[in-house]
């Protein structure tokens, strides 16, 4: 069987610009596809992403704006797309719910599921919150000062009388507790842990109510029109996670659907944990469809120790700091600055120090002083016959890289993987100090010189095929101070990690990658 791997982020709502927090959804993405192309080949990665373009909140956004619903849409629409070009996220596909294959494939999921006498329609009283797109009973909202407000986001909640169609996902909570144990080995996964736990701790402590899945056209025209009602559309969560199977072909293209799915992995944010992890495998379940192999939630950026948000008025434009700071030192500090799963706390001091130490100081100094190395000893030649002959603790480290990363990346712990990868230009940089090539120069111990230059190489070559899923251009650029031709991404990954340079070769150094930040307080 074809080896692949499918993974997707959640589709952004498209009420406002994106922010801080879309980005890290999708860098984390991007980098876990590219890693997964390394891996298995850019022809067998699905990565998708997209937006999410229905609903009353963005068409109460569209008549703040003064514009159509669709003319809003196609402009916010496009400023996830800049911005992903920006942060150089190489997506396979980008979906948009107002799209026709995604219109035709909801509408045949209701047709089926109708089929199969899993929709009613019934009298709903109780309350709706216009943020989150969600109804709630009176019992799960919290009162305060007379005001009943959004279990969520703490906004206030209105109240609604209306005939719906409703799914009946209630019937299906045993087989869901069971699912997310993943008890009988055909369920699923959910990561991080606690994630699983507070899944769990919802479906047993709770009984599972039925999921509305219309809304009336009286009240919100801005939605895929039900295949059983002309006065009512679609509700915007049934009709935004159904994009996972409509990208990919359910209903229309078997083929390509029997390619790809189940997905391998969900990306999203911890806020929308719920609507993945309990009505998505509900819903695939009644279409006789297999559950995700597993959904991963991560936390928020934070500052000030509160969640960033519009409403507060502490959101990170990734675009300002992508001009000040660079695509690359961006991407690499919110992937390790803090365990994917876990929240973290942004600042751009803390972004400053990461620059400063671990791209400035540690990979910068050792990709500029091993090629200023080569240049003065070798005049930019690479030894030729000398690398298979290197057998110290840089070549175990080197061809041991990718058989250590790939089961930290395999569960997004990004930070762990990169913490692998530091490791290793650690070790060459004291590598270097106890080596002393200058020495060695001095001393005329040619051959030692040759394998300590040599070693080095190999291990920057490794380094930079291995960082190249987080940052690329990073890794392109070092690919090209080392002089390869060969693509980066065609060059051998599970193996050949050492002995490229057997053959030696012509380094090109350039201008150092990490020029080192001067902050105020280090000026004084």
């Amino acid at each position: 069987m074809t080896p692949k791997y499918y993974l997707t982020t959640p589709l952004y709502y498209v009420n406002s610009r994106p922010h801080i927090g879309h980005s890290y959804t999708n860098i984390a993405a991007d980098t876990l596809a590219r890693f997964k192309r390394l891996e298995l080949g850019r022809e067998n990665v699905l990565f998708l992403t997209g937006t999410d373009e229905h609903g009353q909140k963005i068409d109460r956004a569209a008549e703040a704006a003064g514009l159509p619903p669709q003319e809003f849409t196609d402009k916010i629409s496009q400023t996830f797309r800049d911005l992903w070009k920006t942060l150089a996220i190489d997506y396979d596909d980008f979906i948009r719910t107002t799209e026709k294959r995604h219109v035709e494939t909801v509408q045949k999921v209701w047709m089926r599921l109708n089929e199969k006498g899993q929709i009613y329609k019934h009298a709903y009283d109780g309350f709706y919150c216009v943020p989150c797109e969600t109804f709630f009973t009176e019992g799960l909202l919290s009162d305060e000062s007379g005001k009943k407000l959004c279990p969520e986001c703490k906004r206030p909640v209105e109240k609604m009388q209306e005939d719906n169609y409703f799914l009946k996902i209630s019937s299906y909570q045993d087989w869901l507790i069971q699912s997310v144990k993943n008890a009988d080995g055909k369920g699923f996964v959910i990561l991080p842990e606690t994630r699983k736990n507070e899944v769990l701790g919802f479906l047993e402590n709770n009984k599972l109510q039925d999921l509305c899945i219309s809304r009336p056209k009286s009240r919100l025209s801005w939605g895929i029109p039900s295949p059983l009602s002309d006065d009512h559309v679609t509700y915007v969560w049934f009709d935004a996670l159904i994009n996972y199977i409509s990208a990919c072909g359910w209903g229309g293209d078997g083929k390509r659907f029997d390619r790809w799915w189940p997905a391998d992995v969900h990306i999203i944010g911890k806020d929308i944990l719920r609507h993945h992890a309990v009505y998505w495998p509900v819903i695939l379940h009644m279409l006789d469809v297999k559950p995700p192999r597993m959904i991963f939630a991560h936390g928020w950026w934070v500052q000030g120790g509160q969640k960033m948000s519009k409403s507060r008025g502490n959101v990170v434009d990734p675009v300002e700091i992508v001009k000040t700071y660079g695509v690359d030192p961006y991407r690499y500090f919110l992937l390790s600055e803090a365990p994917f799963g876990n929240d973290g706390t942004f600042s751009e001091e803390a972004l400053i120090d990461r620059f400063n130490t671990d791209l400035a100081n540690d990979l910068g100094n050792l990709l500029h002083r091993t090629l200023t190395m080569c240049e003065k000893y070798y005049s930019g030649g690479i030894p030729a016959g000398t690398a298979l002959g290197c057998r110290n603790h840089l070549r175990e480290g080197a061809e041991g890289l990718v058989p250590a990363l790939a089961p930290l990346m395999n569960r997004l712990a990004f930070s762990e993987a990169l913490d692998v990868i530091w490791k290793l230009v650690n070790a060459a940089n004291k590598y270097i100090e106890e080596q002393a090539p200058w020495k060695l120069s001095k001393e005329g111990k040619a051959d030692e010189l040759g394998r300590v230059i040599v070693s080095l190489l190999e291990v920057i070559r490794a380094v930079a095929q291995a960082v190249w899923p987080f940052m690329p251009a990073t890794a392109e650029a070092i690919w090209t101070q080392l002089g390869i031709q060969e693509s980066l991404t065609k060059a051998p990954f599970k193996e050949g990690m050492w002995g490229y340079f057997e053959k030696g070769g012509k380094v090109a150094k350039g201008a150092p990658l990490f020029p080192r930040i001067e902050t105020e307080k280090q000026r004084h």
